[in-house]
């Protein structure tokens, strides 16, 4: 274990000292995350309770795991979100009844059932979403050819690191 004047002697992890680079990282990559998800839930409060057929809060919620957890069954939903099966089921159905869920038979296991969230749910969810891309563009306007080509391989090993975000594993 490699122990120096950044690291933290007990645990061989980064020191998190104001003004350190790794406190420097957190904060950033923390404000980052923060304003993105305000401008999510932002966008996502605007269109609660619009329709007939609109979203509560709490169904948003269980859509976004639906789909961060890329094509769970009942179960394994119930358990990510510590409710009961019955609960789970309920939820389920609703967004079935309102088209933002589809069932559909497990490829491995026929008796398998698992759920998806349909194209309905996508285009209200966003998956073009306007934030991101208003993000990427004024990336690309202000960094250089050299620093995209950069900061798209920082993140592709950022990605590598903590895992794919939509296969189920809870990160």
């Amino acid at each position: 274990m490699r122990r120096g004047p950044g690291l933290n002697a007990a645990a061989g992890e980064p020191r998190r000292t104001e003004g350190s680079v790794p406190k420097l990282l957190e904060e950033g990559f923390e404000q980052f995350y923060l304003t993105v998800r305000k401008n999510y839930y932002k966008r996502i409060a605007a269109e609660v309770g619009t329709s007939r057929n609109s979203l509560t809060a709490t169904e948003c919620f269980c859509l976004e795991i639906i789909l961060l957890m890329d094509n769970p069954n009942i179960s394994m939903f119930a358990d990510f979100l510590n409710i009961s099966l019955p609960n789970a089921t309920y939820r389920i159905r609703s967004l079935i009844r309102k088209g933002y869920v589809s069932k559909s038979a497990s490829k491995s296991d026929r008796r398998e059932v698992r759920i998806a969230v349909t194209d309905k749910y996508r285009r209200f969810y966003g998956m073009n979403n306007p934030d991101i891309h208003k993000i990427i563009e004024t990336v690309e306007e202000r960094l250089s050819p050299e620093e995209l080509v950069q900061l798209t391989g920082t993140l592709g090993r950022i990605n590598a690191l903590i895992g794919p975000a939509g296969k189920g594993n809870g990160r």
